[in-house]
């Protein structure tokens, strides 16, 4: 019999490495990649420059991209892999603006609300890779890919970012869940690293 198509999804934050394990574990097992979309997000430089005016348009450009991607990737009948989840959005991104005050309740309540609903109509992932990763290698792994708009960010922005994940992933009770400690780890340039996280993805989906 031919095994059901796989929706593995890589959660983590910024700079933690996401689009590389999801471009090299797609490479590995011939599954299809979703990346995010930030190269053309036409609203994430203002962001960075301006979180509080741009931060619910961002929010919800990044919630409307990730439905239509999840919806194309659970209909597709092919095994693929997602580069950041769409339950991040909500449980992470917008609730973090929202408790800094750089989103308004009115706009926190409207965008939940709708989030909500878009879960119904969700499959959810039959894998859910968190890449656990503290802040000084967040910050060095941004440093070198040298995106121009992320060299603003703050450590204690990405310390509250990795709070509300520590505090998501305590709760993550909707399917499978690996996670990967991520600090001294180089599956990009040591092959034996890949080698050894890819053994632990198929050995957690094999699990009954």
């Amino acid at each position: 019999m031919t095994p059901p198509p796989l929706f593995v999804a890589v959660a983590g934050n910024i700079g933690a490495g996401k689009s590389s394990l999801t471009r090299m574990l797609a490479e590995r097992f011939g599954w299809k990649p979703y990346f995010e979309s930030v190269d053309d997000n036409p609203y994430l430089a203002d962001f960075y420059a301006d979180m509080k005016r741009w931060s619910f348009h961002l929010q919800m450009y990044f919630l409307a991209n990730r439905f239509k991607n999840h919806k194309q990737m659970v209909e597709s009948g092919i095994s693929v892999i997602q580069d950041r989840s769409i339950y991040e959005d909500a449980e992470i991104f917008a609730r973090n603006l929202y408790e800094m005050g750089n989103m308004e309740r009115r706009d926190y309540e409207n965008y939940i609300s709708l989030f909500n609903v878009m879960m119904d109509y969700l499959k959810s992932p039959d894998l859910m890779i968190y890449l656990q990763t503290s802040v000084d290698t967040l910050l060095g792994q941004i440093a070198r890919r040298g995106r121009s708009y992320e060299q603003t960010i703050q450590r204690s922005y990405l310390e509250l970012l990795n709070r509300h994940y520590e505090d998501w992933i305590g709760r993550y009770t909707i399917g499978p869940l690996l996670i990967v400690k991520t600090d001294g780890l180089d599956f990009v340039n040591r092959k034996e690293d890949l080698n050894s996280l890819a053994r632990r993805v198929e050995q957690t989906l094999q699990k009954p």
